[in-house]
């Protein structure tokens, strides 16, 4: 009897096919297991129920052109109660995941700009996933989740777009420091502006206390000295700063030269310093 009995062996997170004169007839559950073989049984197969991943790269095209390779990463796993279609109905079952995967990708990436592919990933995603649940559903297996790890456009393209993204930050740096050069301009202005109107306020202070001074002098010398009149006294003080400022310049220490300013007296001017040429020429001469 132990002659006609065979055992089979199945692992944990796999679920044996047992068929009996080639038509299938149980499932083997892990562990250790009775197989009559002159009733024809046999172990026929195994089907993982382990979590299962799947890279798939697809190159496509976008709405602009432009040639992009788009990574998918689709987990999937067998359904326990639809063991049977899973072993059965697909040869490959990875194979028929990276078609369904190719026709989502190649189908949606084209209806999108490049700069929308990349703000888009998850709705890609969204579509493979859904499109792949149905699909794979009826051979026996579930979509877990599929993502989109990678947009990865010709490295020139990479390029230029990096090369866009900088001349706009440049732009946009460039645009903020004319808005602070700007700011700073009026600020240095209205302080300038402040310092003037206080400065003019100062001078006005300054020529209206001499204005009172010089008239209360002129009232003094007028009450004081009796038979002088206002004329005299402000020829009298105009001499005394004359004299007051020839003091400062005399211990100033430099040498000073007074000139004429008025139009007259630059013509005089001109005059002695063509005299003087001419004579110092003429003395050269002999």
């Amino acid at each position: 009897m132990g002659n006609l009995l065979c055992t089979a062996c199945i692992d944990t997170g796999t679920v044996g096919v047992i068929e009996r004169c080639g038509k299938f007839d149980r499932l083997a559950e892990p562990g250790c297991h009775i197989v009559c073989c002159p009733l024809g049984e046999a172990v026929r197969g195994a089907v993982s129920l382990r979590v299962q991943q799947l890279d798939v790269h697809c190159e496509t095209k976008t709405k602009d052109n432009v040639f992009c390779n788009v990574s998918v990463n689709v987990q999937f796993e067998a359904i326990r109660e639809k063991v049977e279609d899973a072993y059965y109905r697909l040869t490959d079952p990875a194979r028929q995941i990276n078609s369904y995967v190719y026709d989502v990708v190649r189908s949606t990436v084209p209806n999108m700009m490049l700069d929308d592919v990349f703000s888009a990933k998850e709705d890609i995603a969204h579509n493979v996933k859904n499109e792949l649940a149905k699909a794979m559903e009826k051979y026996g297996f579930s979509i877990i989740i599929a993502l989109v790890t990678d947009i990865r456009p010709a490295a020139n393209v990479m390029a230029a777009m990096n090369e866009i993204n900088a001349s706009s930050r440049q732009r946009e740096a460039a645009i903020q420091k004319a808005e602070a050069n700007k700011l700073t301009a009026i600020k240095h202005a209205e302080a300038d502006a402040e310092s003037k109107f206080l400065q003019g306020q100062g001078i006005a202070r300054q020529r209206l206390a001499i204005i009172n001074g010089l008239k209360e002098s002129v009232l003094n010398f007028e009450q004081d000295i009796p038979g002088i009149n206002s004329k005299d006294v402000v020829e009298l003080m105009m001499l005394t700063q004359w004299i007051d400022m020839m003091r400062d310049i005399g211990q100033n220490g430099r040498q000073t030269v007074f000139m004429p300013h008025s139009p007259a007296g630059m013509a005089d001017v001109t005059a002695q310093m063509r005299a003087g040429i001419l004579q110092g020429g003429a003395a050269t001469l002999r």
